[in-house]
């Protein structure tokens, strides 16, 4: 078993990276798969903590004589354990991690009755709290297994009658999106309001961030619901879908309207130029495959045997999509710059540099808290307070829209923008005196 060395760093790496599965109740397929270690899933469990596994329909073909049972199994397998389980094999390439003393090991193929319905079902409960990987080992060489798994891993109230098929950290999760979806159709209503207030300042761009608002708040609605029934019955109930659907909306709108508020367009000039349209050209269908990966990701689960290049695309596009929606707001602040050389309106073309560097300035800590830190915190965090990340990132999101939309709501005299004799003058000071630099 010389595959195991390799497999193994790779799963420690995967199971530190990938998020708590929501656990929902799971009917997967395997076909003709020779993997040495198929990560299923990550849950976290309470005291109250069950296992159930059923599979049937096993099929194990070898090139060479027939495989020992007892060489595939499940077991279940803590992050800290995981460290351990890795130095063995260091230490003796050829062990078999189903022999190791670190492992919770459930059943091996041993258990199975026999064929045709080569089938088993289980459930185990969770003595000792933790958050477990569900892994399939399969340590017999030049071997490949076929067969039909059904997973359902849960935890139960303190009554041992109602099950909850979210992951211990993740059960506050409905609350917390139903929470803040409340406050973004306030945000939403506050939005018209001030914008028939102000209607004769109105823009186009303005009623894309409204369109924005209220996408984020359908997303919310949706991803409540959906995590709901998750945690009730162990299915979405269609919730996943429309989830998906706005998440698509919202994530292009987003992207979008931050490349449209860094150009100025509609409310400093009508069109958009030739490179800033490319670069919604290459951000929109980016952001479509984005949300491909991220359906796959989601819908599917780490025991495919692409997912690892599914997170490589998703990953890779959101970086692209992050640097690329920065150069509009760098190209309006270099204009500006230029601009107020010659026009003669210092103070006007102050205010709008100090503008979108601050524009600048937010979109970057909000692109750096929500891919770096919330990442961080979902790494570091207990399985109990995995809810913590979720609730930092939607706190950020919900900051960085109230300021953008602050900064540029409707309002007749903007401070931005109208200025008196006394102010043009120490601008134009400001202006020879200090380079916007980024």
């Amino acid at each position: 078993m010389t595959k195991l060395p390799f497999i193994l760093p790779v799963l420690l790496l995967l199971t530190t990276l990938i998020h708590p599965t929501f656990a929902e109740i799971k009917n997967l397929k395997i076909t003709s798969d020779s993997r040495p270690m198929i990560l299923f899933e990550r849950f976290g469990f309470t005291h109250t903590g069950q296992a159930t596994i059923s599979v049937s329909s096993v099929s194990v073909i070898s090139s060479l004589s027939s495989p020992e049972p007892s060489r595939l199994g499940f077991f279940l397998l803590s992050e800290e354990s995981l460290i351990q389980v890795l130095l063995e094999l260091q230490q003796n390439p050829s062990f078999c991690v189903l022999d190791s003393k670190y492992i919770n090991l459930l059943f091996t193929f041993q258990d199975l009755s026999p064929p045709p319905h080569s089938s088993f079902n289980h459930t185990y409960p969770i003595t000792s709290p933790n958050e477990y990987s569900l892994f399939f080992a399969n340590c017999a060489p030049e071997s490949t297994v076929s067969m039909d798994v059904h997973t359902e891993l849960y935890n139960l109230d303190g009554f041992g009658r109602v099950r909850d098929f979210l992951s211990a950290g993740l059960t506050q999760l409905p609350t917390l999106y139903s929470f803040f979806s409340l406050l973004y159709f306030a945000f939403f209503a506050f939005w018209i309001y001030f914008c028939f207030k102000n209607k004769t300042s109105v823009h186009r761009i303005h009623a894309l961030m409204g369109a924005l608002v209220i996408i984020k708040a359908l997303n919310l609605l949706s991803a409540a619901e959906d995590k709901h029934y998750v945690k009730v019955t162990g299915t979405p109930h269609g919730w996943d879908v429309l989830f998906y659907i706005f998440q698509f909306i919202r994530v292009v709108l987003l992207f979008t309207v931050i490349v449209l508020i860094g150009t100025g367009w509609s409310f400093l000039k009508p069109f958009l130029q030739e490179k800033e349209k490319k670069v919604l050209m290459i951000v929109i269908p980016l952001q479509v495959l984005a949300n491909v990966a991220s359906i796959v990701i989601g819908e599917t689960g780490p025991f495919i045997k692409d997912w690892v290049t599914w997170n490589q695309l998703f990953l890779l596009v959101d970086i692209i999509c992050c640097c690329a929606i920065i150069f509009p707001i760098v190209w309006s602040i270099k204009s500006l710059k230029e601009t107020s050389k010659t026009d003669g309106k210092a103070a006007k073309n102050l205010a709008k540099l100090t503008l979108f560097r601050q524009f600048y300035i937010v979109v970057i800590g909000f692109l750096y808290f929500t891919r770096i830190v919330v990442f961080a915190l979902r790494t570091i965090a207990a399985y109990k307070y995995q809810w913590v990340a979720n609730a930092a990132e939607e706190c950020a999101s919900l900051v960085f829209y109230a300021v953008i939309f602050y900064m540029f709501r409707p309002v007749e005299r903007n401070e931005y923008f109208v200025l008196d004799d006394e102010e043009e003058e120490a601008a134009e000071m400001a202006l020879r005196e200090e380079e916007f630099e980024l």
